[in-house]
């Protein structure tokens, strides 16, 4: 069966026309609210086994909707290790990591410096594809967008304390790694649905979240589980995962590789906006100067990016999104 980035979506998802702006619009508003919604379930869950049981359920949810309509496994050994490879560090290492954080920092600060995914984006693709070198109005957005970094990070050590300083870090650390993920997997091409590309990558990283969270926060059944931590985890697993993802990948074909990478520079202002507005969450001054930085560096490296998009494993895979 032939596979193509929107073989799987065109069964089900709305006609190009409204759906364009509908589908859009509805990733920007759901990469804004997941922020929140994470913020809000670690009030009850542990960040690990919350970030495992997520998963969990969005994997189920995207295998549901493929089974039938596209090849299920990947086609080599080769493909296996670098989803297992890309997997742990896009789904393991970034999301506890970004979960960890929110214990200490506010949400809206959380999705800004994950936001720093397409400045490592553009440096990791510097040395892995021959055709995107790094290019200056590139690097002068990077330095831009890093020294925004220093400042909310700065800001962190002196008024809010060492751990919120390591966890502002380890978002950028979880950028990072989610950034080289990203090049990977568009320097190995592989013949796979982009549905279950995630979901592959999904099981790998998931599998030993799943046991360390076993491990560490002890059996979930226990766990102190409340309406809201229950609305949360469906509304991050369901709408913030597996829906988005397959929004995306109907969108690839239908929209400019800019007008796509617009959704990084609104879903950071949505998320602090959201934060204050629902969340009682604050973002001082500083705060704001180095979250504007950070985001103008990101429309440096993205305004020239006018191409249209082709299927995921023919460049999209490099495309890179601050989701929660």
């Amino acid at each position: 069966m032939k596979t193509t980035s929107v073989s799987l979506q065109k069964k089900w998802q709305p006609k190009a026309g409204w759906g364009v702006p509908l589908a859009w619009l509805t990733l920007c508003v759901v990469w804004s609210s997941t922020w929140l919604a994470i913020k809000i379930g670690l009030r009850d869950l542990p960040p690990i086994s919350f970030v495992a049981i997520r998963f969990l359920i969005a994997i189920i949810v995207l295998v549901a909707v493929s089974m039938g309509r596209t090849h299920l496994l990947p086609r080599t050994r080769n493909d296996y290790i670098v989803l297992a490879v890309t997997g742990i560090l896009m789904f393991a290492v970034n999301y506890t990591l970004l979960f960890w954080a929110e214990l200490h920092v506010s949400s809206g600060l959380a999705a800004v410096l994950q936001a720093t995914i397409p400045i490592f984006g553009i440096m990791f693709a510097h040395w892995m594809l021959p055709d995107e070198p790094l290019r200056l109005s590139r690097l002068a957005g990077a330095i831009i967008a890093l020294g925004g970094v220093t400042v909310i990070c700065a800001r962190l050590l002196g008024f809010n304390g060492r751990l919120a300083f390591w966890a502002g870090v380890g978002v950028v650390v979880g950028a990072a790694s989610a950034a080289f993920a990203n090049v990977l997997v568009k320097a190995r091409s592989m013949q796979l649905a982009p549905a279950m590309l995630a979901a592959w990558q999904m099981i790998f990283g998931t599998a030993p979240l799943l046991l360390l969270g076993l491990a560490v926060d002890g059996n979930p059944v226990r766990f102190h589980w409340t309406v809201s931590s229950l609305f949360c985890l469906l509304y991050l697993a369901v709408i913030g995962s597996a829906l988005t993802f397959l929004l995306l990948y109907w969108l690839l074909p239908r929209l400019t590789v800019a007008q796509l990478q617009s959704i990084s520079l609104i879903t950071p202002p949505g998320a602090v906006m959201l934060g204050w507005l629902l969340g009682g969450e604050n973002f001082p001054l500083s705060s704001l100067l180095g979250a504007a930085l950070v985001l103008l560096g990101v429309w440096m490296i993205f305004r020239k990016a006018s191409v249209r998009g082709h299927s995921l494993q023919k460049g999209e895979a490099g495309m890179q999104f601050p989701e929660g």
